[in-house]
């Protein structure tokens, strides 16, 4: 028997340099909030990049060799990665691999996904600030931007055309506690100018100097153009800021009368991340207070039918599915089967010895909605842990997909925390690494949706119809014919009013690579370093 594998005093000898090899999840503590942003670990003098062969390795040996005890007794042969068969033996201290990112860009190319001829791995990354650990699991946003600041604007842009198929800069999104929703801007606003510069050339460098303005930058000036039916520009200047995430950027609640003349309660929530439920001391975090104080009052309300939008929610924290599981899901799913997790061949075979669990299910608590339809609306930015929450609840209740194919991602991480000593003993953080560790599949045993899941209605995304617009929202719209007709489609018995001819629909292929699309194990990261 392999007993007490996740140790966290394991030694690796390195270059000269004494490695400790720390399996934790998170370095930050429940003292952690907006006024008391994370410090971080204590950094010793000598930089974190001189010790890239140390994280090269020790990243190179959780992957693919043991994470039992840093790489002494490869011959347990736990490794974690979810394709490491397929990975040949490398060097992980080979000259040819720049740096520990480098490498792991090469180790993701030899698994082949036979439906696509291309790699199945396009997601796993290293996250080398611990930004992403603490917005995720903590659901506080501390992202270092520059030296003597932290947090971010809480915000982000997509692009969309005109009828001219002319370029425009719209924010998509707006975090409510975020220094972008305290200063009372929203979706669907236009972005006429960034620090002075109303000449968008849409080049890739004018690409770039925007990506950086806005997300790694500690202020930005933004020109505003809350309308696009107005000429109207308002000036906001924003400074970054840590805060409390609101995944729930807007609720609402409607009613709908069918062709029989039933009325219809309708709960509708938008939601951009999976901030964790739980932190990393297993507490409730501000997103559960959230959750909670919406699904309560949904329940007051007696919806009948529940619309959610996650056509910008690239995933997060498992925590969290499960939470919306059991809040959306019958009472007949009570103590079934959400969903399963599947590991690589050498975990699933010490499974038990590991305690990494393989089944999830539904909690006693499920049931407090009695829904006839969830609706979801997806597009190619729904991944992962959005993914794994209506795949879950399909074999107990209807659920229809409205908008356009999801990303595709049935596969998730389990946080690795990688530090070292140094001579003088003082810890180095190197990077939290992300590499993919297990698969899901619902109660049905479905999953496998690398190319992303179906709709059952296309719809057009236009970027400046309102949360909660049924008139001007295209996925609204299709959801309330349905409810109205029973045809997605607009019935001939209905005269619904066309979509405003000047909304702009967004276009995809400019998006920004900012943003996290993903599913991790947080609450399995924090056991491991409970030891538990």
């Amino acid at each position: 028997m392999h007993t007490n594998l996740f140790t966290s005093g394991a030694r690796v000898i390195l270059t000269g340099i004494a490695s400790v090899l720390l399996w934790t999840a998170c370095r930050k503590d429940n003292k952690t909030s907006p006024d008391n942003p994370p410090k971080g670990d204590t950094i010793a003098a000598k930089p974190a990049s001189a010790y890239e062969d140390s994280l090269k390795y020790l990243m190179y040996q959780i992957m693919q060799v043991t994470y039992a005890d840093g790489g002494r007794n490869a011959a347990l042969g736990l490794p974690t990665y979810y394709w490491y068969s397929q990975v040949p033996a490398l060097n992980p201290l080979d000259s040819k691999y720049a740096n520990a990112d480098s490498l792991l860009s090469a180790m993701k190319t030899y698994a082949i996904n036979p439906a696509t001829t291309q790699p199945f791995d396009h997601y796993s990354f290293l996250d080398r600030n611990g930004v992403l650990t603490n917005k995720l699991m903590n659901g506080i946003s501390s992202q270092a931007v520059a030296a003597t600041n932290s947090g971010d604007f809480g915000f982000d842009y997509l692009f969309a055309r005109d009828n001219e198929q002319k370029l425009h800069i719209f924010v998509v999104y707006v975090d409510k506690n975020s220094p972008a929703g305290q200063a009372g801007i929203a979706r669907g606003w236009e972005i006429v100018s960034v620090n002075g510069n109303s000449n968008f050339s849409f080049t890739q460098s004018f690409l770039q100097s925007l990506y950086s303005a806005v997300f790694n930058s500690p202020s930005v000036t933004l020109g505003l153009k809350p309308s696009t039916s107005s000429a109207a520009t308002v000036t906001k200047t924003l400074t970054t800021a840590t805060y409390n995430i609101n995944p729930v950027v807007f609720d609402t609640t409607f009613i709908v009368t069918d062709v029989n003349h039933i009325q219809k309660k309708v709960g509708y929530f938008s939601m951009y991340t999976f901030s964790s439920v739980i932190n990393s001391n297993g507490q409730d975090t501000y997103t559960k207070t959230v959750l909670d104080q919406l699904f309560s009052k949904f329940a007051s309300q007696g919806i009948n039918n529940l619309i959610v939008d996650f056509r910008y929610n690239g995933g997060g924290a498992v925590a969290t599915t499960q939470y919306l599981c059991n809040a959306i899901a019958p009472s007949a799913a009570v103590g079934q089967v959400m969903y399963t997790t599947l590991y690589n061949d050498k975990l699933m075979a010490h499974i038990s010895d590991v305690k990494l669990t393989t089944t999830t299910n539904f909690a006693t608590t499920t049931g407090k909605l009695k829904l006839d339809n969830v609706f979801f609306i997806t597009s190619g930015s729904t991944a992962s842990a959005s993914e794994l929450t209506l795949n879950s609840l399909k074999p107990y209740m209807p659920v229809q997909l409205v908008g356009s194919r999801t990303y595709g991602k049935p596969v998730g991480f389990i946080d690795f925390n990688i530090s070292v000593f140094d001579p003088s003993h003082k810890q180095v953080y190197l990077a939290d690494l992300y590499a993919i560790n297990f698969e899901t599949k619902n109660a049905k045993g479905e999953g496998g949706y690398y190319t992303g899941i179906p709709v059952d209605a296309a719809a057009s995304d236009f970027i400046d119809a309102s949360w909660g617009d049924t008139q001007n929202d295209e996925n609204l719209k299709k959801i309330v014919n349905y409810l109205t007709t029973g045809n997605y489609n607009t019935s001939a018995r209905i005269a619904a009013p066309e979509l405003n001819s000047n909304l702009m629909k967004v276009d995809l292929s400019q998006k920004p690579a900012h943003g996290f699309n993903g599913m991790v194990d947080y609450e399995r990261s924090r056991l491991i370093r409970a030891g538990r």
